[in-house]
């Protein structure tokens, strides 16, 4: 997966069906999508830069703030792990030089189906990157996307996550 979406509960077939209609537009043809047992959770698979989907969907969203509806949340992955705070923080410790020497982090977790303590991971993933810790106005965010036994990383801007409504709202300012 390097796609995590959001949806409304019951609505993950015409959330798939967006998606698969989105990403073929934007040039993937052959994404594979799993609707997880979490309600409200669609991960994908595409061969496009998830980085690069998000910023897309947003262009979208300017143009033809209808083009989008059921997509709540757009989340870029980059790496999927297994669920454990010691590859957590390996994991991030390989990628943290994504994270200029000047640039400012703050560390989001989104926990589903697991006990993990994000506490403890918080404070294991902190001690191994030197930068400034910014929790209003980071330059970069490091994601760790808990979905039960797998999880998802990324490091990424805050203007890389998709919110249709926060977008949406946007428009109206």
């Amino acid at each position: 997966m390097n796609l995590i979406v959001t949806c409304a509960r019951h609505l993950e077939g015409d959330t798939e069906d967006e998606l698969i209609d989105i990403l073929d537009e934007l040039g993937d043809s052959d994404v594979k999508i799993s609707v997880s047992s979490m309600s409200g959770i669609i991960t994908a698979e595409t061969k496009l830069d998830p980085i690069q989907v998000v910023r897309k969907m947003k262009e979208m969203l300017l143009d033809e703030p209808w083009s989008i509806r059921y997509c709540l949340r757009v989340i870029p992955i980059e790496r999927v792990i297994e669920t454990g705070i010691e590859e957590i923080e390996k994991t991030i410790s390989s990628m943290s030089n994504q994270i200029e020497e000047k640039e400012s982090y703050r560390i989001l977790i989104e926990k589903r189906n697991s006990d993990i303590s994000s506490k403890e991971v918080i404070t294991k993933v902190a001690n191994k990157i030197k930068n400034k810790v910014s929790l209003d106005f980071p330059d970069k965010i490091i994601l760790i996307e808990i979905l039960g036994i797998v999880t998802g990383i990324s490091i990424i801007k805050k203007s890389d996550i998709l919110s249709l409504e926060k977008t949406k709202r946007s428009m109206s300012d």
